[in-house]
């Protein structure tokens, strides 16, 4: 069965297309916009109309990838930002006419579902229990389990919504840093009253945030997704990547190689949280997957 899978996130909107037989998994096409359609939701609780315009622009592209290569199923999960904003219809329609499906605006605990479920996919049972943290643009999900979920925790700091909150120097003054801990660390407390976090055998972190610092630590010229895959990254590498990009402008980071441009504006925050997460969890490593929860809603779709 062929299948597309679509992530719209607070920062970007992602599509996957792939061939699903069985527990047999063939990737056919991988696409990412970066669109902040969670530009200012933190504070409005609304979508900005510019967000909604560079959003809906992409889902044009993507309906054109997904017509011309023969999909048959379609799922489209929209998280964070959208869960928050107040006229989010206006969003949803927008997609119902290019798409002709219906985007769900899933619950935290169904975003921690898809996650876990992409993520584990290629570990060994000898692996687990895993922890899966997905840093996104508005949320972070903390996701503990064995063969499947067991406890899950979807908390508010991602790097779109840490930056907005507490970051508004550029550098980062040391105080703004300081805030955004306090804040990253206030929530992963809440997350550990849910969630085992320090009694995983494997930290699992998704997403861009998580890629981009193995991308650092493997001290890449460029991004590659096939290097960065099931890199093994140490705490103490984690640290450095934080500290590293909180003393460097925007500017700075924009001409880092294995940088996305549309992350250069918060990756020092995105950084920040999964360096006080390994220090809440205590792991000594995290292993980057590229596999994350749009892995996850296509793997859904085949068992439909």
């Amino acid at each position: 069965m062929r299948v597309a899978a679509i992530d719209c996130g607070t920062n970007s909107i992602r599509l996957l297309i792939a061939d699903i037989d069985g527990s047999n998994f063939r990737e056919i096409y991988r696409t990412m916009e970066i669109v902040r359609l969670g530009q200012g939701v933190d504070q409005n609780k609304a979508f900005h109309p510019d967000a909604i315009a560079r959003t809906l622009a992409a889902v044009d592209l993507f309906a054109q990838e997904i017509s011309k290569r023969g999909v048959e199923q379609i799922r489209f999960c929209a998280t964070s930002a959208t869960r928050d904003a107040s006229n989010r219809e206006l969003f949803i329609d927008g997609v119902k006419e290019r798409l002709g499906i219906e985007p769900e605006v899933i619950s935290g605990d169904e975003e921690a579902r898809l996650s876990f479920i992409g993520a584990t996919k290629e570990f060994a049972a000898s692996d687990a229990p895993f922890l899966v943290v997905d840093i996104g643009g508005g949320s972070t999900e903390f996701v503990y389990g064995n063969s499947e979920v067991e406890f899950a925790k979807s908390v508010n700091i991602g790097c779109v919504r840490m930056t907005e909150r507490n970051i508004h120097s550029d550098p980062p003054k040391a105080e703004e840093i300081e805030n955004a801990r306090r804040d990253i660390q206030e929530a992963i407390a809440v997350a550990a009253l849910n969630v085992p976090i320090t009694q995983a055998k494997t930290l699992i972190a998704v997403a861009g945030t998580a890629t981009s610092v193995a991308a650092s630590a493997l001290d890449l010229a460029k991004y590659d997704r096939h290097l960065i895959h099931l890199a093994r990254v140490s705490a103490q590498q984690t640290h450095h990547v934080a500290i590293t990009f909180a003393a460097m402008n925007a500017e700075q980071r924009s001409h880092v190689g294995f940088l996305h441009p549309g992350r250069a504006d918060v990756f020092a925050a995105g950084s920040l949280v999964l360096s006080e997460i390994m220090k809440a969890t205590g792991a000594k490593e995290f292993v980057a997957s590229e596999a994350d929860i749009l892995d996850g809603i296509a793997w859904s779709l085949a068992r439909n």
